[in-house]
């Protein structure tokens, strides 16, 4: 399609959307949604026929002008929260999904860095971990009970302090994105690798499945939410990086305001991950199996979907949308 055909076909609304970035026209939500996605799929076409045109330019402009005006207009009350867990945050993951993607696959390389690592230098874990920290689990392995470790302390204490400590982990992994996402790799990779040196010092010890009955029934919220934060600050990087049709400023703003909101919406896992991990964690070696079974894969579910499958519903859902709109715009 030449470009002029183009533009004649979609002028009447891309003006509504105008009107309504202006306020000279009102939108419910859904509505304003579907614009977004409808305008998302002209600025693909755009990009991909015309990528140096002027109209991609435009296009690229006014999509960021209507997602913020989705959010801006919105009134502040209960269910914005919802709003934000249940449309704005999967609407934002699937725009980004393809570092997810990138996120894990270096998290896999880190792990099993830090196994192989492990496998040639018999001292590897010591040096990651700590010499106090590995005999320590030592004496709790010939006491029996390998993960004695997250017993110790008052419930409420341990969780405060392990929430704490996560959520400080988990802003440097976003936070250290700005040095064009070198510094988000580099604390992925350390927290990685003794992930994998920490697992394979207990297969060494033959008391892998013990270990795991405990340490995954917080880490699957606790890992796969390090993973997401080191998407966002991917992302983040990338907005430094990459600009493409924008300015490096309006690219990291709106790099920033994107990436920030996969960031926050890993907040929620990592408190009760640290709760799981102060109240129940303590009892993993004395409950029964089926029960450590049920909560390691039950919080993995939720998040792997959340994150994996729930952005691929809402958008389709939207998509739907769009297409309903269009036909009552044209």
């Amino acid at each position: 399609m030449r470009e002029v055909a183009f533009i004649k076909q979609n002028k009447a609304k891309w003006l509504e959307i105008e009107h309504v970035v202006n306020g000279k026209m009102k939108k419910n939500p859904d509505d304003l949604s579907s614009l977004y996605i409808n305008l998302i799929n002209d600025l693909s076409f755009s990009q991909t026929y015309y990528p140096k045109s002027k109209t991609t330019v435009y296009l690229n402009f006014l999509s960021a002008q209507i997602f913020q005006k989705i959010y801006k207009t919105k009134r502040i009350e209960e269910n914005r929260i919802k709003h934000f867990f249940v449309t704005e945050v999967p609407m934002t993951v699937y725009e980004y999904r393809r570092y997810l993607h990138y996120a894990f696959a270096f998290f896999i390389l880190f792990v099993a860095i830090g196994v192989i690592s492990s496998i040639y230098d018999k001292d590897f874990a010591t040096l990651i971990l700590g010499e106090g920290y590995v005999n320590q689990t030592l004496e709790n392995i010939k006491k029996g009970d390998p993960t004695a470790i997250y017993g110790s302390g008052a419930n409420w204490s341990t969780s405060l302090m392990i929430i704490v400590n996560n959520l400080v982990v988990g802003a440097k992994l976003y936070i250290y994105g700005v040095f064009g996402g070198v510094g988000t790799l580099y604390a992925l990779m350390q927290n990685s690798i003794m992930l994998g040196a920490f697992q394979f010092f207990f297969k060494t010890q033959n008391v892998l499945l013990e270990s795991a009955k405990g340490i995954w029934l917080h880490g699957a919220f606790e890992i796969f939410g390090m993973v997401v934060e080191a998407m966002a600050g991917l992302i983040l990087g990338a907005s430094i990086l990459f600009p493409k049709t924008l300015s490096r400023l309006e690219s990291f703003k709106l790099g920033f305001r994107n990436s920030f909101k996969i960031y926050l919406s890993t907040v929620p896992f990592t408190i009760f991950a640290g709760i799981i991990e102060g109240f129940v964690t303590r009892y993993a070696q004395v409950m029964p199996l089926v029960l450590n079974i049920v909560i390691i894969f039950g919080t993995l579910s939720v998040i792997a979907f959340y994150y994996f499958i729930y952005p691929h519903i809402v958008i389709k859902k939207l998509k739907k949308n769009a297409i309903i709109s269009r036909a009552k715009i044209r």
